[in-house]
């Protein structure tokens, strides 16, 4: 349920910059131009193994952003923008449709592929500014130095501006007109990438793999993830991937919303100990169809209770306090 009185947040993902610099970020510097694998479709796994094999190994998980992006309130839109006829975007519908994002399509204006993502997006931004008076978060999900200009004038009109983007791909500057950024692999949940198949060329990611976010008030910290990617197939239409994500098992699923919720709260707070309400709400906000009740617990507490191995439960006082299970935050 919104709280009319509580943040509101919305989030705009260029949505090619991501999966570009991501790919660049785990294969090297303008590989995902030489590979070609904007065109890349399920029927060419077949000839390039290799390819399709890259492109599993740098699979953005799309709801790790929107998760991180709703720990700062109520999510009221989400928007990704890119060319949705490639291959390689169109492979993502199930993460996005069941995340409730808005796709919206750009067509390629010229060869060389570029859709004009930057404007189209930095005006969507700015006429949502003035036509939703009561948003008080924007994040944007990308690293190029064109949205500078986009970030200086949110935080003008009073908008406190997350930025979210791959290392080594995101602009110092774009980082300098932010409130906040944060580098896609420090997001709770994103683990780092897979090493290469045997026989296949070694990842150029020495300068790459640093985590980290920058804050304007606060010194960058480190965070470290345990939840492992979930697989993305390319074969799968947005049914199939829905389909599947309907036949995993709750409990597994409401085990890794907990530790998820945990680890943005302390990224949040600086504090091991969070209150009960908050890691309860926070789920609630990453996936609104969380019940404990459904799941067989009488209370929330007896839901923590059980997952001694992800979480531990003070209930000494009024203040019920849960914190992550150290073995998991040393990680």
């Amino acid at each position: 349920m919104n709280d009319p009185g509580g943040t509101r947040v919305a989030v705009y993902i260029d949505f090619d910059n991501i999966v570009i610099s991501r790919y660049d970020q785990v294969h090297g510097r303008n590989q995902f131009q030489r590979d070609k694998a904007r065109g890349f479709s399920p029927a060419d796994q077949a000839a390039e193994s290799e390819v399709a094999d890259k492109l599993r190994r740098a699979t953005v998980d799309v709801g790790a952003i929107i998760d991180y992006a709703s720990s700062f309130g109520t999510l009221v839109l989400t928007r990704a923008y890119a060319d949705w006829s490639a291959p390689v975007n169109a492979g993502y519908r199930g993460q996005l449709v069941s995340r409730a994002v808005d796709l919206v399509q750009l067509f390629p204006a010229a060869a060389y592929a570029k859709n004009g993502a930057d404007i189209r997006l930095a005006v969507d931004a700015v006429e949502d500014m003035f036509r939703l008076p009561d948003l008080t978060h924007v994040v944007i999900v990308a690293g190029d130095s064109d949205y500078i200009a986009l970030a200086q004038r949110c935080r003008r009109l009073g908008r406190y501006v997350v930025g979210v983007g791959v290392a080594g791909s995101t602009s110092r500057s774009l980082a300098a007109a932010c409130d906040e950024l944060v580098t896609y692999d420090a997001l709770p949940g994103i683990s780092l990438p897979e090493p290469a198949a045997v026989g296949a060329a070694a990842p150029e990611q020495a300068a790459s793999t640093a985590r980290g976010r920058t804050r304007r008030t606060k010194r960058p910290a480190e965070t470290a993830a345990s939840d492992s990617k979930p697989d993305h197939d390319p074969d799968h239409d947005a049914d199939a991937d829905t389909d599947v994500a309907d036949a995993e098992d709750p409990q597994l699923v409401a085990t890794r919303l907990l530790e998820r919720a945990l680890r943005l709260g302390q990224e949040k707070d600086d504090d091991d100990w969070l209150h009960s309400s908050a890691v309860k709400s926070q789920m609630r906000r990453m996936d609104p169809s969380f019940s404990e009740r459904a799941l067989g617990y009488r209370s929330f507490s007896d839901f923590v209770k059980s997952r001694e191995s992800v979480a531990e439960l003070d209930d000494t006082s009024t203040a019920r306090l849960i914190r992550l299970n150290p073995d998991l935050s040393a990680r």
